[in-house]
């Protein structure tokens, strides 16, 4: 005797969904995490450098983390 099983289209549609939607916000929390390093990064690059270097770069040690998150803070 001879079985076969039948998965519904519609079943296999809402998985392969859920995946991809589960895969595409992993992908965007890793992303989101690599920049925010990268941020993060800049701003210990800039506190390293000295008062006269930051005059020259027009830019106050204060002003340093609205200056690498100006695109985020829409100021």
């Amino acid at each position: 005797m001879a079985y076969t099983t039948h998965i519904p289209t519609s079943f296999l549609a809402s998985w392969l969904t859920t995946l991809s939607t589960a895969l595409a916000k992993f992908s965007n929390a890793i992303s989101g995490s690599a920049a925010m390093d990268q941020r993060l990064r800049r701003i210990e690059d800039l506190n390293a450098k000295s008062d006269a270097e930051l005059a020259a770069m027009n830019l106050r040690r204060q002003d340093i983390p609205s200056h690498v998150f100006r695109d985020l803070m829409h100021i």
